[in-house]
């Protein structure tokens, strides 16, 4: 029976050693596996650079904040001069026409300007027609000296002697008397102070309506 034991465990001891070896063979003959490769890590991509938009960027200024350009002051239009100044008797200048005159050399077509200034002097019907011209050219020259007097450059100033031949009112009523208050009122000296251009138009229109008439 003990003969039978030991012949049993040396059996088992020669499979079990073989068993061994036949794994070592196994072992040494297998292919060896390559080795795992890691993944490298991805080169980036360079960013793509910015294009150039199309249309300009939008201001980050608002609207409201941009300061608005402050108007510089022009000097006003110089307008020409139109003034009647009333003669009631002779060729003396009223203390009523010359305040009017005063005002006149304010006028900045007398201070900024030198425009002609032209004085028409005017008669009612009374008397004859040559005493009425030297009457309207007294009350002209009368207005002219006041004006030089007063700093008015003598060579501005032109005068003309109308007489009787443009009235503003009528000298006489319709039933053929004296119309006082008519002729007080053409009496009169008219003053214009304007640039040359304008003054020749106004004396076209003058012509015609004297044609007309």
């Amino acid at each position: 029976m003990k003969t039978l034991l030991t012949l049993a465990a040396g059996t088992a001891l020669a499979l079990t050693l073989s068993a061994c070896e036949v794994r070592r063979e196994g072992a040494e003959d297998a292919p060896v596996p390559p080795p795992t490769e890691t993944p490298e890590s991805p080169v980036p991509e360079p960013s793509p650079e910015p294009s150039e938009s199309a249309s300009p960027a939008a201001s980050i200024i608002r609207e409201d904040a941009v300061p608005t350009p402050v108007a510089t002051e022009t000097e006003p239009v110089v307008e020409p001069v139109v003034l009647m100044l009333p003669f009631p008797e002779g060729s003396d200048i009223s203390p009523a026409a010359e305040r009017q005159l005063a005002a006149l050399l304010r006028a900045p077509a007398i201070v900024r300007e030198d425009w002609p200034v032209i004085l028409s002097g005017h008669t009612d019907s009374g008397g004859n027609d040559q005493a009425n011209l030297r009457a309207s050219r007294a009350r002209a020259e009368a207005v002219a000296a006041w004006l030089v007097e007063r700093g008015v450059d003598d060579d501005r100033i032109e005068v003309i002697a109308f007489g009787e031949q443009n009235p503003i009112a009528p000298n006489a009523l319709p039933d053929g008397t004296p119309n006082e208050e008519g002729r007080r009122a053409n009496r009169r000296v008219d003053i214009r102070v304007a640039p040359p251009a304008a003054q020749d138009e106004a004396d076209e229109e003058s012509a015609g309506d004297d044609q007309d008439a």
